[in-house]
């Protein structure tokens, strides 16, 4: 009888972790399920790799590296003003030098450089994460405005007969062929951005410091966790991951307007990393979760879009799926 009721309690316990520790698992399957029920043709490899690619070319490495912050107890809202200002600036790199290499290295430089100006102001001038990045964000905005006047900034000046028009082209839209599939850069870039910091924050001491200081940042740094170094590392690594992202976002563009580039990317990161399980209090998240959620975003996204819905309900769509998402680990917490 004893054993009975321990199995009866082990089973229960089985059913609560499932939706408590790989809740973004679930909500996967359930999403998919949805996304086929709307779109019969969903799982053809054509769909599939446009997912990946439009995945990859907007907030898919954003989301990885605000899975860093998030999981530090920080935020960043001024990612979505970065690559604006990365994308213009690096295309007008780009249309001078004609290397895609060289504009590549400016937009790692320039965003990193613009995540350690958001980290000082967090770990050194002891600013909130949300007033000193929102500050960034306003200032990105405001600076690409002004040297975009509103308007596009285009690779070539729009003259696709330019050589290195083509090649930066392909950097985004082309693909490597493996058995008879086409499989878009950005889709393997991206998968293997997942696995670097998937290791990264499991297998690393950066990765063990992060969970460290979100879940307790007084308990990090008398158990020796350098804490403002982790806090600058983790804002380094998003504006990086914002260069990447306007390299790869101009390149699918070929030309980006100065008023609307990035707009609402910190939205639809936060809540791919919110509906892939990271708690938005710190300390506990994964980078699969995320992986996943910016992939669930995408299909909710393309679902909406077959189901017909209006195209300027999405920021709406984006803030009521982080309300959920947030109550529901405030729920879990609660049951705890």
């Amino acid at each position: 009888m004893q054993s009975t009721e321990k199995k009866g309690f082990s089973g229960k316990d089985a059913v609560r972790r499932l939706f408590s520790d790989y809740s973004y698992l679930v909500s996967f399957v359930l999403i998919l399920i949805i996304a086929v029920s709307v779109n019969p043709n969903f799982f053809r490899w054509r769909n599939i790799s446009t997912l990946f690619r439009q995945s990859a070319t907007t907030t898919g490495m954003i989301a990885l590296s605000m899975t860093m912050i998030i999981c530090a107890g920080q935020i960043d809202i001024s990612v979505g003003a970065q690559v604006a200002l990365l994308s213009g600036f690096g295309i007008e790199v780009l249309n001078a030098t004609h290397s895609i290499w060289i504009m590549l290295a400016f937009c790692l430089a320039a965003g990193s450089l613009i995540g350690l100006f958001n980290g000082l102001l967090v770990a050194k001038g002891h600013m909130p994460a949300m007033i000193a990045t929102l500050a960034v964000q306003t200032s990105c905005r405001a600076i690409i405005n002004h040297f975009g006047q509103g308007g596009p900034f285009a690779v070539a000046n729009g003259m696709s007969t330019e050589p290195y028009y083509e090649t930066f082209r392909q950097v985004s839209n082309g693909s490597l062929n493996l058995f008879g599939y086409k499989i878009p850069y950005p889709m393997i870039i991206f998968i293997a951005m997942g696995l670097l910091f998937g290791l990264i924050m499991q297998r690393t001491r950066l990765g063990k410091h992060i969970y460290a200081v979100g879940s307790n940042e007084t308990s990090a740094r008398l158990a020796g966790v350098n804490v403002d170094g982790v806090k600058i590392a983790v804002f380094m690594i998003s504006g990086l991951m914002c260069g990447f992202t306007s390299w790869l976002y101009s390149s699918s563009l070929m030309a980006v307007a100065a008023a609307s580039a990035g707009n609402l990317f910190e939205m639809d990161a936060i809540a791919a990393v919110v509906i892939g399980g990271t708690s938005m209090s710190g300390g506990r998240g994964k980078v699969i979760g995320s992986f996943l959620g910016v992939l669930m975003f995408k299909i909710i996204n393309n679902t909406l879009v077959a189901a017909k819905v209006p195209t300027f309900l999405t920021g709406a769509i984006s803030g009521a799926i982080i309300i959920i998402a947030v109550l529901l680990q405030n729920v879990r917490k609660d049951k705890k």
